[in-house]
């Protein structure tokens, strides 16, 4: 059974660390949110603007480091690289701009169940890219 289970690990590694840490990427995003737009009260598009930021710089590093194992180096493949990440987290970044726009104030929807909603889009759509565009010969 260990063994079985050891197979499978290898063969779904990088998709179960892009769950592990995607997971915790919506988790600093979500409490980065959070913070600020209740505690600080800071307006929930400059709260989730700087959640964004967050997260991208989290899951830059581990997505480079951990799920993708790139084999960059250098200043200038890696500042490649990171333009590539950072160019698809920003199309996410907008469409997740909209959706809390349209959930907050088109359908009145509570920040931060708008919040978990919209990082439904956002964790899929940033696997696709990272996968066909950003690390696709990483490996």
């Amino acid at each position: 059974m260990l063994e079985k289970c050891k197979l499978l690990y290898k063969k779904y590694e990088e998709l179960i660390l892009y769950v592990f840490f995607g997971g915790l990427t919506t988790l600093v995003n979500i409490v980065a949110f959070f913070v600020m737009d209740t505690l600080l009260e800071i307006h929930y598009l400059v709260a989730n603007a700087a959640a964004w930021i967050l997260s991208v710089l989290f899951a830059y590093v581990t997505n480079r480091t951990w799920v993708f194992k790139s084999k960059s180096r250098g200043v200038a493949a890696i500042a490649g690289e990171m333009a590539l990440f950072v160019g698809g987290r920003v199309v996410s970044g907008a469409g997740d701009m909209l959706i809390m726009f349209v959930c907050i104030d088109l359908a009145h929807l509570p920040a931060l169940l708008a919040k978990i909603l919209s990082n439904v889009f956002v964790v899929i759509f940033n696997y696709i890219i990272s996968k066909l565009v950003i690390f696709k010969n990483k490996k």
